[in-house]
C-alpha cells in the first residue's frame, strides 16, 4: 500500500521496528490536578511538547488548536491561575470536548483565566497581531499512528494529503508568528512522521519571517531524536511515546 511504501522510503531499515511500535497503545501519563477532579491521560511526549513552551505564571498564552484539551491542561497547570490562556479550536464538536475537559479536570481558580474560542487559526496573525507571550500550535496533521490503526483512514491515505497538510501547517505557523509579541515563544508540534509536516514547515517559516530564530529544546525524553530544527519522539526508540514532533522558535526583539 502507498502508506507503507511512503514511510519505508523515509525511514529505511528503521521502518519495520517503527511500524511495529506504532501498532501499540502508546505511553500515557495521568494528569490529575486535585481531589474530585477527573484525571486526564496524555501521551508523555505531548506533555513534553507543551512544557517546551516554558510557560510562566502571568504569561498571555494561546493554544491555537487546543482540542481535545490535554496540552491546555498542562499549560493551565503552569500558569496557576495567573495571566491568560485562550484555548482555541475551530470544530464545535471538539470545542465541547475541550470545554468538558477544562471544567472537569482543572481547579476553579485555574479555570477563571481560560477563554475557549472557535476562530480560524489562520486569522490570529491578522486580528491578534503581537498579542501573546507564548503560543502552542499543535497543528492538524497526518496523525499517522491513528491512520495505521484505522482501516478506513488507511484506505484513503495519500502522499498528496501530506503535502496539502504541510501547506495548511505553514499558514497556521505564519499566523502564530505574527500573533506573537517580540521576545515571545512559539512551539510548533505535530504527531506526524513525515519531515514535510515537521522540519520542512519550520525551515520555510524561518526564511519567510527573519525575526524568528530556533531555540534548542533541552532535557529530552529517553530515545528522542534531534532533527535539524526540533525534536522527534518516536515510539520505537522512546518506550512507546509519540510520535510527536516539536520545534521551539523565539521572536527577536
Amino acid at each position: 500500500m502507498e502508506f507503507f511504501d511512503y514511510y519505508e522510503k523515509l525511514f529505511g531499515n528503521r521502518w519495520s521496528a517503527l511500524l511495529e511500535s506504532l501498532k501499540g497503545e502508546g505511553r500515557a501519563v495521568e494528569l490529575r490536578f486535585g481531589d474530585g477532579l477527573e484525571p486526564y491521560y496524555l501521551d508523555e511526549a505531548s506533555v513534553f511538547a507543551a512544557k517546551a513552551l516554558d510557560v510562566q505564571p502571568g504569561d498571555e498564552v494561546l493554544d491555537m488548536c487546543a482540542a481535545p484539551g490535554g496540552k491546555t491542561l498542562v499549560i493551565a497547570s503552569l500558569l496557576k491561575g495567573k495571566g491568560s490562556l485562550q484555548s482555541n479550536d475551530r470544530s464545535p464538536e471538539r470545542r465541547l470536548r475541550l470545554q468538558h475537559v477544562i471544567e472537569n479536570s482543572l481547579p476553579e481558580t485555574w479555570r477563571g483565566i481560560i477563554k475557549v474560542t472557535g476562530y480560524d487559526g489562520m486569522k490570529f496573525g491578522l486580528h491578534k497581531k503581537e498579542c501573546f507571550d507564548k503560543i502552542l500550535l499543535d497543528a492538524p496533521c497526518s496523525s499517522d499512528r491513528h491512520v495505521l490503526n484505522s482501516p478506513s483512514h488507511l484506505e484513503v491515505w495519500s502522499a498528496k494529503r501530506v503535502k496539502r497538510l504541510s501547506v495548511e501547517q505553514g499558514a497556521l505557523l505564519a499566523s502564530a508568528v505574527d500573533a506573537l509579541k517580540p521576545g515571545g515563544t512559539v512551539v510548533y508540534g505535530t504527531c506526524a512522521l513525515s519531515p514535510m509536516e515537521n522540519d520542512d514547515v519550520v525551515k520555510k517559516i524561518l526564511k519567510k519571517r527573519p525575526s524568528m530564530k530556533m531555540v534548542e529544546i533541552g532535557d529530552l525524553l529517553p530515545g528522542a531524536d534531534r532533527t535539524e530544527f526540533g525534536v522527534h519522539i518516536l515510539p520505537d526508540r522512546s518506550e512507546g511515546r509519540g510520535p510527536i514532533y516539536c520545534a521551539k522558535l523565539v521572536k527577536m526583539v
